[in-house]
């Protein structure tokens, strides 16, 4: 079988620390797939690997059943996989449309002729448009990035991952910072994607986690503890002792 994503016995060590140990990861197409542990367990170490801002010691990264072990993040990204960040990376000075307008035209090797007028890319721009309609962005969509609420800045950041036209985007801690009210409509954005993308996401917010995802695997001390559905995993011994606690889902 062919996963949209994988990692086999994958391997990162820093001097004699091991940050990812023996790590052989699947995921499916399609699915919606959160990574989950306590603080120091390899999460965004993990992510860095899979999106080539790290390089294995040892092991591989599949995407769709190639090896993507020893691509640049930028041949990734041009293969499919796409990522957002715990902070978001954002074009301030620019309005929401602008922002994902130049994500498109960088996609399609336009990026030197972003500042022609917005007819000059009338395809580019519907393109955008309905990206901005996806994720509940229109009404925003000739704001300034930096005067919207910190919810609205998570989606535009995943908004502009989208534009790479990605087959698995990865999310690191996508609600992280954002007050509760918001990270429920932020996840909801992010749940109504179609499921031609497929999803990877590491969240400390476990009321979200079991809402979302379908899949879920736990890393503990850089290793994969288990993995299974949300169903299983509420209900499994072990990642109740080291992570859950007795009183959270069970």
């Amino acid at each position: 079988m062919s996963y949209a994503l994988e990692t086999q016995a994958l391997v990162k060590k820093f001097g004699g620390f091991i940050a990812t140990n023996q790590v052989s990861l699947q995921v499916e197409a399609g699915a919606r797939h959160a990574l989950i542990g306590p603080n120091g367990a390899g999460k965004t170490t993990l992510i860095n690997l899979l999106t080539g801002f790290l390089e294995p010691t040892s092991g591989a990264v599949l995407l769709g059943g190639i090896p993507v072990t020893r691509l640049a993040q930028h041949q990734r990204v041009r293969r499919g996989l796409a990522r957002t960040f715990q902070i978001n990376r954002l074009f301030s000075e620019l309005s929401v449309l602008e922002s994902v307008l130049l994500a498109v035209n960088e996609r399609q090797g336009l990026s030197a002729h972003f500042w022609k007028p917005l007819a000059a890319h009338s395809a580019a721009v519907d393109e955008a448009v309905e990206l901005l309609r996806t994720l509940n962005l229109l009404d925003v969509a000739y704001e300034k990035t930096r005067s919207l609420a910190y919810g609205k800045q998570r989606l535009i950041e995943i908004a502009l991952a989208l534009a790479a036209k990605p087959q698995v985007l990865l999310l690191d801690e996508p609600a992280a910072g954002v007050p509760t009210a918001e990270s429920r409509a932020l996840f909801e954005s992010i749940a109504a994607l179609p499921r031609s993308v497929t999803i990877v996401l590491i969240e400390h917010d476990m009321d979200l986690v079991f809402r979302f995802a379908d899949q879920i695997s736990v890393l503990v001390n850089g290793a994969l503890l288990t993995q299974g559905t949300p169903a299983q995993i509420a209900n499994d011994r072990k990642v109740k002792e080291v992570y859950l606690g007795e009183t959270v889902h069970g």
